[in-house]
């Protein structure tokens, strides 16, 4: 299994795919949409934590910027009706950490526009993961987690691009009018495309 990646960015695509060639070898990584945000823009070298997923008829590896976001990856997907592709939906609106807070203090709404994520399985996962996330506490020890939370003015990917722009560390305000710009012409478009051209506003 693979654990860990360090290479050159090589390519990196709308739907969170990251090309990482390691000694002239090129692995697909899947990575969060706050992830994608974050990496260094191609060709760069990056570092991510792997979790590799195997089914029968696929290969899939999922990378994260910390190791703490990988086990928070890693419980999500052990609930009942959360697959890789949700519990890495999940972890493009909110960092381990504070997903741990959102769980001990039962924010719900908390996961209010993460596509796919219903309000019976919101309930669910504050009941199972009560107790499987206090790894993930304290994992920023030198600064508190920023708290990301969807603008209110915003739903849906927009609501969700705006959360990853504040936990990337711009201003509220920022992110909220770099969104709004993009907000006549977001319909049809992945978050993750959306966060991309958001960043392309704050450049």
């Amino acid at each position: 299994m693979i654990g860990r990646l360090t290479g050159t960015i090589i390519d990196q695509a709308a739907d969170g795919a990251c090309v990482i060639d390691v000694n002239g070898v090129g692995y697909e990584v899947y990575v969060p949409l706050g992830t994608v945000g974050r990496l260094p823009s191609a060709p760069a070298v990056a570092t991510l934590h792997v979790h590799t997923h195997v089914r029968e008829d696929a290969f899939v590896l999922y990378g994260f910027a910390s190791q703490s976001d990988r086990a928070a990856f890693r419980v999500l997907i052990g609930v009942s009706g959360i697959g890789p592709r949700l519990a890495l939906a999940i972890l493009s609106s909110m960092s381990a950490s504070e997903l741990a807070e959102a769980i001990q203090r039962g924010d719900k709404a908390r996961f209010k526009g993460v596509s796919g994520v219903g309000v019976k399985l919101v309930g669910r996962l504050v009941l199972e993961l009560k107790d499987k996330l206090d790894f993930a506490h304290g994992a920023s020890p030198t600064a508190p987690p920023t708290k990301a939370k969807p603008s209110p003015a915003f739903d849906g990917a927009l609501g969700t691009v705006h959360a990853a722009l504040v936990s990337m560390g711009y201003r509220p305000a920022e992110a909220e009018q770099a969104v709004q710009k993009l907000a006549g012409d977001a319909d049809g478009k992945a978050p993750e495309e959306l966060l991309r051209d958001a960043l392309a506003v704050l450049s």
